[in-house]
């Protein structure tokens, strides 16, 4: 099992909420402030981290306190490979043409080519380890 923190995310999310808190609050405004820094802590809660677990049938992955998740089979997985995400891929669930990107922090991934053609990019501070978790599993 590996967790990725996302560091600048939390600490993001955390500064925004406390900012729009105070605005709200100086003109009044409590409840509005309350439940926009109430929306943070839940974002931090459900994407302030990423862990993600290779066993001998499953690779699985979580965000935050893991209601969002997703899992492979492995006998499903054709390839893994250490990857570098573009700047604009950014952090969260992304959709983008031919994969789809899991990640909380940083640039680093491991893409995941299933036997159907389907790719995903799972992020990760220890791409090397990652990648041979994953072929360790499907004997590539």
């Amino acid at each position: 099992m590996h967790q990725q923190l996302g560091h600048i995310t939390l600490l993001g999310v955390l500064t925004v909420a406390i900012v729009i808190y105070v605005a709200f609050a100086s003109v009044g405004a409590d409840l509005i402030g309350l439940l926009a820094l109430l929306g943070a802590i839940l974002v931090a809660f459900l994407f302030g981290s990423l862990t993600v677990e290779v066993d001998r049938s499953e690779v699985r992955l979580r965000f935050g306190v893991g209601l969002i998740r997703r899992t492979w089979k492995v006998k499903d997985i054709a390839s893994a490979e250490a990857v570098r995400n573009p700047w604009y891929t950014g952090w969260g669930i992304r959709y983008l043409p031919g994969r789809t990107v899991y990640n909380v922090s940083g640039f680093d991934a491991v893409e995941i080519t299933l036997k159907n053609g389907k790719r995903y990019r799972i992020g990760t501070n220890d791409p090397e380890g990652l990648e041979r978790a994953i072929r360790g599993r499907i004997g590539g």
